[in-house]
């Protein structure tokens, strides 16, 4: 057992002691998985137990297969004996083998989401109920809570609280649905995913004899990242170690992240509590991470009140101080960062590959992205599509370009139905077929569409062409931002995304509203001269023109949401978007417990970085189409100063408000603020019923203005240079702005 040698003595500890209830708390980067490797291949090398008398659980298929090749290189092929795999395909196997006592064939289907999402479709249709508010979405997002905490759809029905609820959200008939989906996904002798966990507990809890039989079988039980369990997952665990208690769990309490998913943080709080004679081992030697990375991440995760407590520590050498990048926009932080990034790669030798970038939502990648992409910096999008390839994204994209060019096919093809509006595919075939025999353009097919098609199809067309043409007008005599908000609206596309109030849901309209933001931002920016629609789609077209998906051998800038980034590691790790409503989220600050689940998602993007941790944040960031001024994050001020400073060549050297506080000071000076303490910037301004712009053709330095937004100002230089006269304003609480005259609104005042 050579592999023991290799091991420090709280590992050697979580691998030996194989008797009774015990807990692994594995700090970040301590080698968890080689102690649940070798735990395993000690009871199959040195205890003689029996691969199929042994039960490991894991959370994905990847980890599944990568432990049991590890531990095949150790004992050999009996390791293909062990029941090893995730909570869902170890259950499923069971459910196989016993399927008859629960009245299901033993060869059940198992639907995946979008059968679900289909029968749930179908029975909103026989209801006669709208499909735009139990949305296939948002009513199987609220069967698959109740599953994981095990309400029936018989306890649903009969609770009064549940009722009152849906009642509340405008949706009563959903319990309704939960028992009719039941009953035919039974009747289709079907489960889906949430039902091999459901009727796990139902089996074991209705046939204590099943249950007998297969606590007798797993004589050891193990869980890997058991802070990532739920309830359902838990209790069926907890079932079959029951006889024996020979259960082991692994996990991190500070790296629990998942809550949104169903997972429940107490369970591994309160392990303790279920097994008083537990034994506790703490691995608290990361290996992964310099000094001044592991502590300055104990230092956030301290602030936790729920947590177990561990002191993670490392050998390793001190390393750099993490830097702090403070840039006036997201459009300049993405510049800021992928600036950094070229210059660690050429005075470093550092590779794309060795580099990754966390953000707290998907929809933060759209600056980084065009960011990379202007300095030819190869990048890669994990868990998710690069943002102009998103299907929300490419949809709206697709009404702006039809609206522009009505011959555009491809746009055409997928916006004709969309939001949907009664116009199937063979009508479309036909309006396409059309167009091509009579060798006349799309355009003219759908204007003269009752040529071509009958009944409603073609009256929905005709809707359809009015509104294009409604478009076309609006893109003719406004600017890019106000017609493409316009157009968003009109079609339906931010309703029918707002409706929806899935995880998945709210994400796309993040995603829908970022491309707004750039939008604007790009009618603001006083460089542009054409703020038109089309300019703006032709920017963006050269900008993504370039194929990132080339060369899939070639090494990468990987992007990632810190979710998505949990059990990965990087050499260099930026962590951007560190403000205040972005990171901590908005919809997270609403109790202390949401709070402390992004203080563990912050500590889990800390812990990703192996040598070097950049942080970043913008004093400004466009949301829902304004510009809106940024606080920096309490979690930049929870990191102890001593290991952070901030990057001076990478950063805005002016704040974009004259009155934003200089927070990064603290970190220079070692000083702390309090959150408590913190002011907080806003303008008194607000702009009177009366605003009327004046001529400005007349405007020269030193005269007072006002602006619709940012308020009262001075003119501190005029730039008659270019073919567009400008002004430099100095604004009482905006600080010094350059707007193109041609488009700002400024009310002169002579006094």
């Amino acid at each position: 057992m050579e592999y023991l040698e290799s091991l420090n003595e709280p590992q050697r500890e979580g691998v030996v002691n194989t008797e009774g209830p015990v807990m692994i708390i594995a700090g970040a980067g301590s080698g968890k998985t080689r102690v649940l490797t070798y735990r395993i291949a000690y009871l199959i090398d040195y205890k003689q137990i029996d691969p199929f008398n042994i039960l490991a659980l894991t959370f994905t298929n990847k980890a599944a297969r990568e432990m049991r090749d590890r531990i095949e290189g150790v004992v050999g092929t009996e390791a293909r004996n062990l029941w090893m795999g995730t909570f869902h395909s170890v259950f499923a196997r069971i459910l196989r083998a016993e399927a008859s006592r629960l009245g299901y064939p033993s060869n059940f289907t198992i639907y995946d989401t979008d059968d679900s999402k289909s029968l749930i479709k179908s029975i909103v249709k026989e209801f006669n109920l709208d499909d735009k508010v139990y949305k296939p979405n948002v009513v199987l997002n609220r069967i698959s809570g109740a599953k994981n905490r095990l309400i029936s759809w018989r306890e649903y029905l009969n609770n009064p609280v549940y009722r009152a609820d849906d009642e509340s959200n405008m949706k009563p008939e959903l319990g309704r649905i939960y028992k009719t989906y039941c009953e035919r996904c039974f009747k289709a002798g079907a489960m889906d995913f949430d039902d091999l966990l459901f009727n796990t507990n139902v089996l074991f809890k209705e046939h204590t004899d099943v249950l007998n039989k297969y606590q007798q079988r797993f004589q050891y039980v193990m869980v890997d990242e058991f802070q990532d369990t739920n309830i359902s997952q838990y209790l069926i665990t907890r079932k079959l170690a029951a006889v024996r208690q020979n259960i082991a769990v692994v996990g991190d309490d500070a790296q629990s992240i998942y809550a949104f998913r169903g997972a429940d943080i107490q369970n591994i709080l309160n392990f303790e509590k279920d097994y008083p004679d537990l034994r506790m081992i703490k691995l608290e030697q990361n290996y992964r991470s310099t000094k001044t990375i592991v502590n300055a991440a104990n230092s956030v995760i301290f602030k936790n009140k729920a947590q177990l407590k561990k002191n993670v520590w490392t050998h390793n050498d001190d390393g750099n101080l993490i830097e702090l990048f403070r840039a006036n926009s997201d459009n300049e932080e993405g510049k800021l960062v992928a600036s950094s990034i070229f210059e660690e790669k050429m005075h470093h030798q550092l590779k794309n590959n060795e580099v990754a970038i966390l953000y707290r939502t998907n929809s933060q990648s759209r600056a980084i992205e065009e960011a990379l992409r202007r300095m030819n910096i190869k990048y890669k999008i994990v868990g998710g599509l690069s943002f102009y390839q998103r299907k929300e994204i490419k949809d709206l994209m697709a009404y702006l370009r039809f609206s522009i060019n009505h011959n555009d096919e491809e746009s055409f093809k997928r916006i004709i139905n969309y939001p949907r509006r009664g116009i199937g595919d063979t009508s479309v075939s036909k309006m396409i077929v059309a167009a091509n025999d009579h060798g006349i353009s799309l355009w003219e097919v759908l204007e003269n569409v009752s040529s071509f098609l009958g009944g409603r199809a073609a009256n929905a067309v005709m809707d359809f062409v009015t509104q294009i043409k409604r478009f076309k007008l609006e893109i003719e005599s406004k600017d890019a931002f106000e017609a493409a908000t316009q157009i968003a609206k009109s079609s339906g596309i931010l309703r029918e995304l707002y409706e929806d109030k899935t995880v998945e849901g709210l994400s796309r309209y993040e995603n829908v509203q970022e491309l707004l933001n750039a939008i604007k931002e790009y009618v603001d920016d006083p460089e542009k001269e054409d703020k038109s629609l089309g300019a703006f789609l032709q920017e963006i077209a050269l900008i993504t023109g370039v194929d990132n998906d080339k060369d899939d051998d070639e090494e990468k800038v990987t992007l990632m949401t810190i979710h998505m980034a949990k059990g990965l590691e990087f050499q260099h790790v930026y962590i951007v978007g560190l403000e205040e409503d972005l990171f901590p989220s908005q919809m997270m600050l609403s109790s202390r417990a949401d709070l402390e689940e992004e203080r563990r998602l912050f500590y889990v993007a800390i812990t990703r970085a192996k040598s070097k941790l950049f942080l970043s944040y913008a004093l400004s960031r466009y949301r829902f189409g304004r510009l809106k001024n940024c606080e920096p994050s309490r979690f930049i001020e929870e990191v102890d100063p001593v290991y952070i400073k901030l990057n001076k060549k990478y950063t805005s050297s002016e704040p974009v408000f004259s009155n934003t506080p200089d927070y990064t000071k603290n970190f220079v000076t070692g000083m702390k603020k309090t959150v408590a303490s913190r002011p907080v910037r806003k303008s008194s301004y607000k702009p009177p019923a009366d605003f009327t712009p004046s001529d400005t053709s007349d405007l020269q330095a030193g005269m007072k203005v006002e602006h619709p937004k940012f308020g009262y100002g001075m003119v501190v230089e005029m730039d008659e240079s270019g073919a567009n006269r400008k002004a430099k304003v100095s604004f009482d609480d905006f600080g010094e702005k350059t707007l193109l005259l041609s488009f700002a609104k400024l009310r002169i005042h002579k006094n």
